[in-house]
């Protein structure tokens, strides 16, 4: 089985080389390379052949912090996928960071085995989030604190299938598994996915799933969104 390739950045130099040794036992992870910052980790990106997977970032590091990386990888390296790990760590954050574009925000205290098992669930479907933060996302955005890129007035403009496969992005499934749920091709699926993309002004999965949850698109007491780990 391949190898998830995991890059890590933090200016705390004991946390990053034991968070190294910890995940290193990992025999599904592979680490590509440590760094002490956004600007180093960045420099190793250019110059290095392998890239990540992964990327575990620090949001708070003394030259360029995780906000400001984060914003660099999405542009650059928009197939990296991004976790948070903050000791700042504050549901009052956590709009802001899905709208960033990063695909998990953890606390750094976070227990060993579940940082591995969010990884390797963001490796296989692009994004975590615990049932505490769904709440707290469904929440905020109640309150009306949407993000200014969701065009929260287009809603009408989906058509029924895209309301459908909007719906079913938000329960994880990827595009072959919706493909083969609706009896389409893979390749209808992806251009509906772009279209969903273009008409939400999301950038990501992440933006289409806060779109959903703005717009009350997806069914809370049925549970359709499991993004937590059971």
């Amino acid at each position: 089985m391949q190898k998830i390739k995991l890059a890590l950045a933090d200016d705390e130099e004991l946390f990053l080389n034991g968070l190294k040794a910890i995940l290193e036992q990992e025999g599904s992870i592979e680490i590509t390379g440590t760094a002490a910052d956004g600007d180093d980790l960045i420099k190793q990106l250019e110059n290095n052949a392998i890239q990540p997977d992964i990327v575990l970032l620090d949001l708070r590091m003394k030259k360029v912090a995780g906000v400001a990386t984060t914003n660099h990888l999405k542009e650059k390296y928009s197939q990296i996928k991004i976790i948070i790990l903050s000791s700042h760590y504050r549901e009052s954050y956590l709009g802001y960071m899905f709208k960033l574009g990063v695909n998990a925000f953890l606390p750094k205290d976070i227990a060993p085995d579940l940082l591995k098992e969010v990884i390797v669930q963001v490796h296989h479907k692009g994004l975590h989030f615990t049932n505490d933060q769904l709440q707290s996302l469904h929440q905020q955005l109640s309150q009306g604190k949407k993000s200014k890129n969701l065009k929260v007035a287009d809603c009408d403009e989906l058509t029924g299938r895209e309301t459908e496969i909007l719906q079913l992005i938000c329960e994880q499934f990827t595009n072959g598994e919706i493909a083969e749920k609706l009896f389409i091709s893979i390749r209808t699926v992806e251009g509906h996915r772009n279209n969903l993309l273009l008409k939400t002004g999301a950038r990501n999965t992440v933006g289409l799933v806060l779109f959903a949850l703005a717009h009350k698109l997806v069914d809370w007491n049925a549970k359709l969104l499991e993004f937590g780990l059971r």
